[in-house]
Formats: structure tokens, sequence, C-alpha cells
């Protein structure tokens, strides 16, 4: 009988310690180890442990809050079971080799505050679900393969304040809807593919501290707007095709420490800044 008692404690003891999470969020994330080739990971997880001790995972309350595995040799494709991991705030797959196109279930981290996947080898096109990610604070996708537009929908990340976009394929315009991105401080789409002109209301950013457009073609003046961002420290504009001389620029937004234009926007008559010119 003591025998007896001794199982059933064992037993009830196991169950409770793999009852952190639920079934749900735990078979996403044996998804994302098969999928990703976790049994090579810098960091793997024992899948016959409690989930709370696998590496980079925090758990709230049990719910899965964090999964953070940067540099983490991760090699695959994202499954379409990771919006089981609804809970999710923070979401770092960085660093590592993951491919292939993102599953559009990704879009349904509606909770997430902060998306990095940079440094990865991610392509296809940037799906307008991104909008409905609406409490994102930081979304990283640069040095990536992404193609396509950068989609509208990304005017209805009210909460953004770090949108990172460089070293892709991403061709179009910059979509004007990004003015309506209030709390953004950091603008970076360097080294794609993207023409036109600059949305006229890239003013309307006011909180905005950087501002890289470097290695585009970009073309056009600049508009006038953009000497009203106030709290910009760094605008890069290199290796564009603007026109006009922007040599004074600097002169006219005191807090710029970080200041790069091409030879060529230093010569010639001085762009009072005066008119908008927008083709979007």
């Amino acid at each position: 009988m003591k025998t007896f008692y001794s199982l059933i404690v064992c037993l009830l003891i196991t169950a409770f310690s793999h009852a952190d999470i639920s079934e749900n969020q735990k078979d996403a994330l044996v998804d994302l180890y098969n999928f990703t080739n976790g049994d090579n990971w810098k960091n793997s997880w024992d899948l016959s442990k409690p989930v709370s001790t696998w590496y980079g995972i925090t758990i709230e309350n049990e719910q899965i809050t964090e999964l953070k595995l940067a540099f983490n040799n991760l090699n695959g494709t994202l499954p379409a079971s990771i919006n089981a991991l609804g809970t999710l705030r923070i979401l770092d797959l960085s660093f590592n080799s993951l491919v292939g196109e993102l599953p559009s279930e990704i879009f349904a981290l509606h909770q997430l505050e902060t998306l990095k996947l940079f440094s990865n080898n991610f392509e296809g096109e940037l799906s307008e679900d991104i909008g409905k990610m609406e409490n994102l604070k930081v979304l990283e996708l640069y040095n990536n393969s992404f193609t396509g537009e950068i989609p509208s929908a990304i005017g209805k990340l009210n909460k953004i304040e770090n949108l990172g976009l460089s070293s892709n394929l991403f061709t179009g315009k910059l979509p004007s809807e990004i003015s309506n991105l209030n709390n953004l401080k950091i603008l970076s789409v360097f080294d794609n593919k993207l023409f036109g002109t600059v949305p006229s209301n890239i003013g309307a950013l006011s909180n905005l501290e950087e501002l890289i457009l470097s290695n585009n073609s970009f073309y056009g003046q600049l508009p006038s707007s953009i000497a009203r961002l106030g709290n910009l420290n760094t605008l890069l504009l290199g290796n564009n095709n603007f026109t006009g001389n922007y040599a004074n620029l600097q002169l006219r937004m005191p807090n710029i420490i970080t200041f790069e234009i091409d030879v060529d926007n230093t010569k010639g008559e001085l762009v009072t800044l005066d008119e908008e010119v927008d083709d979007n």
C-alpha cells in the first residue's frame, strides 16, 4: 500500500511539473523545435523536462510571454502553429538561419510588443496583416530578403517606436501612412530598392530621432516638413538621387549629430525647403 501511495505522489508531481503551460502552447514549441532542427541548436531543449526549464522561455501565470532564441542556430522555417503562442509579448529569433516566408499565422500574435527577426534568410512579401499587430513597439526585420512593397497597413501600428526594415529587397515607395506613427523614434529603410519622393507628411513624426534612407533610389527634393523633425539626431540620405543643395539642412536642425548626404547635394543653389514635392 505504501508503494502504491508513493507511486500516486510521483505521478502527481510529474503531472504538475509538466502543467506549467497549456498543451497547445507546448505543442507549438515542439513544432518550432522540430521545424528548426532543434537537436542542433546551440542551446537545445530537453523535451522530456518541463517547459519552464527550456532555454529562452519566460512563463508568467502559466502563459508564455517571452521567447528569446537569438544566436541559437535555428535552421529551417517557422511553423504555422506559432499562432498558439498568442500570449507572447516578445519574440526574438534574430541572428539565426531561418528561411522561407513568414507564415500568415504569425500576424495573429496580437499581444506582441517586440518582434525581432533580423539577420535571417526570410523572403517573400510582408503581408498587410502586419497592421493587425497593433501592440508592436519594436519591429526589426532587417538583414533578410523580403520583397515587394512596404505594406500601407504598417501605418496602423500606432504604438511602434522602432521600425527597422533595412537591408532587404523592398521596392516601391515609402508609404505615406507611415506619418500616422506618432510614437515612432527610429525609421530605418536603408539598403533596399525603394524609389519615389519622401512623403510630404514625414514631418508629422514629431518624436522621430533617426531617419535612415541611404542606399535606395529616392529622388526629387526633400519635403519642407522634414525641417520640423526637431528631435532628429540622425539623418542619413546618401546614395540616392535627391536633387538640390542641402548643405545647410543640418544648421536648421540643431539636434542633428549624424548627418549624411551625397556630394552632389552640397553643390549649386541652396534648397529653401519651402515647396512640397510629393508623387506618392
